[in-house]
């Protein structure tokens, strides 16, 4: 079971809260938010396990990919409601981050920074 602090954790980290902001634009692979982050693979990998872990994103594979997205259908009403709410509590500065990394995402090949054609 994953207590309320748990949730509050994973959610506690500005990387993370752009990585779900971005999810919420697409699916992404890791590559593809590593790039917009500028962050190492297993920087971002580990966000994503944190989120993972407290069910706020899932993945799949999708042949060489693992795609990345929201868990929006999660059976527990608490994801689906702190997902919802992180909108509300977003200041104007970071709106500015947010809306650069939207743009990004909009840029960017994933055969071209994953380095596979």
């Amino acid at each position: 079971m994953i207590t309320t602090a748990q949730l509050f954790k994973a959610i506690s980290d500005q990387n993370r809260i752009r990585i779900l902001n971005m999810l919420k634009e697409r699916i992404l692979c890791v590559c593809e938010i590593r790039t917009i982050l500028g962050l190492a693979n297993s920087t971002v990998s580990q966000h994503l396990r944190i989120l993972k872990e407290n069910g706020f994103i899932e993945e799949s594979k999708d042949g060489k990919w693992v795609n990345y997205s929201l868990n929006i259908k999660s059976s527990d009403y608490r994801i689906i409601e702190l997902l919802s709410l992180i909108p509300t509590f977003i200041k104007e500065e970071e709106e500015k981050i947010f809306q650069t990394d939207l743009r990004r995402i909009n840029k960017i090949d994933r055969n071209i920074i994953c380095g596979i054609s």
